[in-house]
């Protein structure tokens, strides 16, 4: 993508998300809501005739258009299965839009609430959604996403937090050496995971991207869907200490194990990947720091006590990978 493309996405205005859509054949209302979307620019616009929809402004330089139709492609065979995912509409054949600079994809609107992690029976139809999403998940591979690894997540992140000086000069030595000290940690717990199989997943599934509405389940927002190992959905569901978090993995794998088999030596690697996690998060907010969202959303970061507080999580997970793993009983 062009720096012109970088402008104009910084430059999104209101207008322009109607006369593009208008150009797509929607008739807008004039209601219009910015939804909680950093990355990207998602709008929730109303419709003269017909409920409400949900447009996606692709950030640029993030995927190719290969890599978003993948995406794409993913959400639709999912839908096929009758998973409850929110794959992108189609206009004249197509599901990612140009407009200019600008590329796009359009969603018909869910509403809902985030889930109820202390509800058992939730996590269990969770599990069971998940576990169908990776029965197709491993019938074929990404072609132009990359996977969930060490390298991009973790040592990737270090150097360039590292080579651009987000970091306070007194603070950068406790960084290093407690980054460093993650690492080996998240390369001793794959050795102890083993061979695990990569396949594809969410990738970002946290109950933020999970809408509960009565009964029904809906799971949106498959802009990061990777390769990876099946727990990387599962883990962000886990909360609490040790003894909260037992039963909450209990009851997903029950419901996971309803359709798919899960590979025990997996759960090795929900604290690596946690660690993987927060580093990635603390490079992702440093590589958009020029964004004018990025300012107003995270005013604190860059901040000496933010770089403190990561210090010390990173620390946590240096203690909490030494550990065993925590307990599954396998019916």
């Amino acid at each position: 993508m062009s720096d012109a493309a970088t402008l104009a996405f910084a430059d999104l205005q209101p207008e322009d998300i109607l006369a593009t859509l208008d150009d797509l054949g929607l008739r807008c209302d004039g209601r219009f809501l910015a939804l909680n979307s950093y990355e990207n620019r998602v709008y929730q616009i109303g419709i003269d005739e017909g409920p409400p929809i949900v447009t996606k402004f692709y950030r640029p330089r993030r995927w190719s258009d290969d890599a978003i139709l993948e995406e794409h492609a993913f959400a639709q065979s999912l839908d096929e299965q009758e998973i409850p995912v929110v794959p992108p509409l189609e206009h004249e054949g197509a599901t990612l839009h140009h407009a200019g600079h600008h590329r796009l994809a359009v969603y018909p609107c869910h509403g809902g609430r985030a889930p109820d992690l202390d509800n058992l029976e939730l996590l269990r139809q969770l599990g069971r959604l998940v576990a169908r999403i990776h029965l197709e998940g491993e019938t074929s591979r990404f072609r132009h996403r990359p996977g969930i690894d060490i390298d991009s997540y973790g040592t990737e992140s270090l150097e360039y937090l590292l080579e651009n000086d987000f970091i306070a000069e007194d603070i950068r030595a406790a960084y290093e050496s407690v980054a460093e000290l993650v690492l080996d940690g998240v390369e001793a717990s794959y050795e102890r995971a083993g061979d695990v199989r990569e396949i594809r997943l969410h990738g970002d599934f946290h109950p933020g991207n999970v809408l509960v509405r009565e009964d029904q389940l809906h799971i949106v927002d498959l802009d990061d869907c990777r390769h990876g190992p099946a727990v990387q959905d599962l883990w962000m569901f886990l909360s609490g200490d040790r003894d909260e978090q037992t039963p909450q993995l209990q009851a997903l794998l029950e419901g996971y194990t309803a359709f798919r088999l899960f590979d025990a030596r997996e759960l090795h690697l929900i604290e690596a990947l946690r660690s993987l996690r927060i580093m990635h998060y603390a490079a992702w907010l440093a590589r958009r720091r020029d964004d004018p969202a990025f300012r107003i959303a995270f005013p604190w970061f860059d901040s000496h006590r933010y770089w403190e507080e990561h210090v010390l999580a990173l620390r946590e997970q240096v203690a909490l990978m030494q550990e065993a793993p925590l307990e599954w009983r396998d019916y």
